[in-house]
């Protein structure tokens, strides 16, 4: 794969129907900073998602008038960018990610790994 190519870019579950949902200005954000992913670049919104081992799930984060949003993405694997999860952060209780939405990252996380696997396997 060139480096001048874009790694595909695949949607989990809901993930991209959660997206369109998200205000303007925050999809023009999560989209650029993907699109950055794809490219092997680290978009400066992005931070480590704790509790994963190590850089390998990431989160955007932004906050419109409307509140905060997030979209949790992994580049775990070479050929693809994986959009896990894209939520509007409800608890106003401090900056964690909520259990709930952590336990929903961690099952699609496994999905994509299996995607992957496959993918992979049928290229070869």
């Amino acid at each position: 794969m060139s480096d001048d190519l874009p790694k595909r870019l695949v949607w989990i579950a809901s993930s991209r129907r959660d997206m369109q949902t998200l205000p303007k200005s925050v999809r023009r954000s999560f989209g650029t900073a993907l699109f950055a992913a794809q490219m092997g670049v680290a978009p400066p919104i992005a931070k480590v998602l704790k509790g994963f081992g190590g850089a390998g799930v990431l989160e955007l984060i932004e906050d419109d008038r409307s509140g905060t949003y997030r979209a949790v993405y992994t580049v775990r694997f070479t050929t693809a960018v994986y959009v896990l999860h894209v939520f509007q952060k409800k608890s106003k209780q401090g900056i964690a990610t909520p259990h709930q939405d952590i336990e929903l990252i961690r099952s699609r996380l496994k999905f994509a790994e299996e995607l992957h696997r496959k993918a992979d396997h049928e290229d070869s």
